[in-house]
């Protein structure tokens, strides 16, 4: 690089003085001839002074032309030096030219580099441990799909070595986590899904979320535990349950009989018994909702789903619940309803109705009418149902937790009429399983109205005619 700077600068140098030298063959020599033919010696000076002056000249632009390709090359050697990562690097001309105030400035910027990079590899250090802190294993990806970088618990759960730049499907088998990655990435919305294949024998719950950058961000909550605890929970509710079947159900009907029976009973003992059958009767109906709870949470409850028209569910399910209005003064009757076709399994739909119906009944009575219909939802391809009482209505602040188990809104008024509290959380999870949603709105003094949606069946789509030459529907 000197070299060539150099060489520049000195043909520049001898451009000016072949420049000089036609100026002086054309204008000065004729003038120096004369001088000499009329003053010989003071012309032979001239020629050895203006000979020295030349000499001099050129030495000194040899020697100012290799101090600034010198410095020039400082200067190259810096930005190399900087390219190449080594941001400590500083010029620290002290000239006072022009080319100096470029090494400053150029000093000024490595100096606001490297303080930026300080920043910067600071800020990765604590991202890091903040990270590896974590009890969730986390990894990013591309857009593309390649990993980005990841936390020290994935790659404690991985099982190959995690690499930047290697594809996620290479260190995570598992298809629900891909698939999340998946939608993330392609649909940039955020996704949620359960992992079971990651590591032997644990549960994962996957969030995956879209970056601004085009990639995607996956974190995988180890849920083992909870699993565990829960079903450990459901068990022995379902245990416990199950064991009491029994001894209630001979309590009940040794009570039955004994008040069938006994003419000789005293009021009293007639009143004792009866309290005792009430009770009995309660405890079997918390057993029997327990038991139901237990079964329609558990992963292992599939409904068995069939295509039913909307209109004829509705229908059935008024008719086979009447009974239940009967002795309580409220009338049960069909609004608009819908002829589409909905994927669900009969008999969990009907101990949904009765459950909401009966919930009505207990805590509406006021309202002396309850209304069941469906309405047809294009955009999600869904049938919404609804059931609606005109009764006293439930505050909002209460709204969002009537789902949940063994909670009530009056618990004075739920003890007097014999609920449970897991009516509800039995609906709620029987519509999570065909796939819906459920809710509840209200207003004080107006009634309530619960609404759940169930998806549309498939379309039947016909297929080539059989042997006997009639279209087959499937």
């Amino acid at each position: 690089m000197t070299g060539k700077v150099f060489t520049k600068l000195l043909f520049s140098f001898v451009l000016v003085l072949l420049a000089g030298t036609a100026i002086f063959d054309l204008a000065l020599r004729p003038i120096l001839e004369r001088t000499i033919h009329e003053q010989p010696h003071g012309a032979i000076d001239l020629v050895l002074a203006s000979a020295l002056a030349l000499a001099v000249a050129i030495l000194l632009a040899a020697w100012l032309a290799r101090r600034m390709t010198q410095r020039l090359d400082r200067i190259v050697l810096f930005a190399n030096r900087i390219a190449a990562g080594d941001l400590a690097a500083r010029l620290q001309e002290e000239d006072l030219d022009e080319l100096s105030e470029v090494a400053r400035a150029l000093d000024m910027t490595a100096t606001r580099l490297e303080q930026s990079f300080r920043e910067l590899e600071s800020s990765r250090r604590e991202l890091t441990a903040l990270l590896d802190s974590m009890q969730e294993a986390v990894v990013a990806v591309n857009a593309q799909g390649q990993v980005i970088w990841s936390n020290s618990v994935m790659q404690r759960i991985c099982s190959s070595t995690v690499r930047e730049g290697r594809p996620l499907v290479e260190l995570l088998r598992d298809p629900e986590v891909l698939a999340c990655v998946e939608g993330a990435l392609r649909q940039r919305q955020n996704f949620t899904g359960r992992a079971l294949s990651v590591a032997p024998a644990k549960i994962f719950e996957v969030n995956a979320a879209p970056t601004p950058e085009g990639g995607a961000v996956a974190v995988l909550h180890d849920v083992t535990s909870i699993e565990r605890a829960e079903k450990t929970r459901r068990d022995f509710i379902a245990n416990v349950s199950h064991e009491l079947r029994t001894p209630l159900t001979s309590i009940s009907g040794y009570v039955e009989t004994l008040l069938d029976g006994g003419e000789k009973l005293s009021p009293q003992a007639r009143e004792f018994l009866a309290i005792i059958l009430k009770n009995a009767t309660r405890m079997n109906r918390l057993t029997e909702d327990l038991l139901a709870l237990a079964s329609v949470e558990s992963g292992d409850y599939k409904p068995v789903l069939q295509a039913i028209r909307a209109s004829s569910l509705v229908q059935d399910a008024i008719d086979s619940l009447t009974g239940i209005v009967l002795d309580s003064d409220v009338v049960l009757e069909a609004a608009e309803t819908t002829d589409a076709y909905i994927q669900a399994d009969p008999d969990a739909l009907n101990q949904v109705f009765g459950n909401l119906i009966e919930n009505a009944v207990k805590y509406a009575k006021s309202g002396k009418r309850i209304v069941v219909g469906a309405r047809l939802l294009e955009e999600p391809n869904q049938v919404e149902f609804f059931v609606r009482d005109f009764g006293p209505g439930i505050a909002s602040e209460h709204l969002d937790r009537i789902f949940e188990r063994f909670y009530r809104v009056d618990k004075a008024r739920s003890r007097e009429s014999g609920g449970t509290g897991l009516g509800l959380a039995i609906v709620k999870h029987i519509i999570l399983a065909h796939g819906g949603t459920i809710r509840a709105e209200s207003e004080l003094g107006s009634g309530v109205t619960f609404f759940f949606t169930l998806p549309l069946a498939p379309e039947k789509k016909p297929v080539p005619a059989g042997p006997s030459g009639q279209m087959i529907t499937k």
